[in-house]
């Protein structure tokens, strides 16, 4: 069984592989790196989106349960990786929330996406859709406080007002491609219009682009990070990021408040996701914690094929029929 959990994870990481040769050995230029991921961001991944959720059935209405699940769960791992780094290994309060960053913000998109739908296909989708949709603006916002928060600390200045870190926070992720996409699919369903068939076929055809063109855009975009100094943080927030991070979501999803097995599922798969680049995008707007954030990226990715093949795996065999 663990063979064939395999074998469906392991072209999702192949890709990856492929896109990082690619940029590897400059078979594509940097500018065809950078043009594929604004299209993949900006284009592909948006229409997959926007085509799933107006067909997706919400109708059992917000679901709390799910969210308090996964983002219990990051708090958890949040906290664990910040003192550790903080602690551990005496770094300031800046660093220290980067490594609680780098310890939990999943790459729910390049990585979750065409993992969860080649494991569950369209019924797995619609849960991850859910945590998505509120993903990006809750660590965003959350991490912007907190990093502010730490360079005050540092600084010894005056932290800024709660309210005024949210909404510059919140300014930004309104103008994100894939929040203004989620916005605009809850719209598109409140109309209760069918999309012609014309416009059906064109979104079905772009949106079939983005889950492999997402991973060897990742794979392109893994050449910037590689392993640098710090090697030993690095490992252990990939530890918390792989390993401690989805068994407490795991935890919370199937005995806390009972989720339906594959949305406990897919909350658990999506935790174990690889770190993602936001946290070496906050590392290199406050000046620290580059190489840790970069280090826990490159260690969680390169070995998520064995770690995200573990996890469905044991998924598989805790559920058993459920999943089917």
């Amino acid at each position: 069984m663990l063979a064939q959990t395999f074998t469906i994870v392991a072209p999702v990481f192949v890709l990856i592989g492929i896109g990082y040769a690619l940029a590897k050995f400059h078979v594509l230029k940097d500018t065809a790196s950078e043009a594929l991921g604004q299209f993949v961001y900006v284009v592909a991944i948006p229409i997959l989106i926007f085509r799933t959720l107006i067909g997706a059935d919400l109708s059992s209405g917000l679901p709390l349960a799910l969210w308090a699940t996964y983002f219990l769960g990051v708090g958890i791992a949040f906290a664990l990786g910040s003192v550790i780094i903080r602690k551990g290994f005496a770094r300031d309060a800046r660093a220290g929330a980067i490594g609680g960053i780098s310890a939990t913000f999943a790459n729910t998109i390049m990585v979750g996406l065409p993992l969860i739908a080649a494991v569950y296909g369209d019924d797995g989708l619609v849960p991850l859709l859910l945590i998505i949709s509120i993903h990006l603006a809750i660590m965003t916002v959350g991490m912007a406080i907190i990093m502010e928060r730490a360079a005050a600390i540092d600084s010894g200045s005056e932290t800024p007002p709660v309210t005024q870190m949210a909404l510059g926070a919140l300014r930004t992720v309104l103008r994100n491609p894939l929040v203004i996409t989620i916005v605009i699919a809850f719209l598109w369903r409140m109309t209760g219009l069918d999309l012609p068939d014309i416009g059906t076929m064109v979104l079905d055809r772009i949106a079939a682009t983005a889950l492999p063109l997402a991973l060897l855009s990742l794979g392109m975009s893994l050449v910037q990070y590689g392993m640098r100094g710090n090697v030993v943080p690095g490992l252990l927030l990939s530890l918390i990021k792989i390993v401690i991070m989805p068994a407490t979501v795991f935890v919370f999803g199937a005995f806390v408040f009972q989720l339906p097995p594959l949305w406990t599922a897919v909350a658990t798969l999506t935790a174990s996701c690889p770190t993602g680049v936001n946290a070496y995008i906050f590392a290199n707007r406050y000046g620290t914690g580059h190489a840790m954030s970069a280090n826990a990226i490159t260690v969680t990715t390169l070995i998520a094929i064995v770690t995200t093949s573990l996890w469905i795996w044991f998924l598989d065999q805790w559920f058993g029929a459920a999943l089917g």
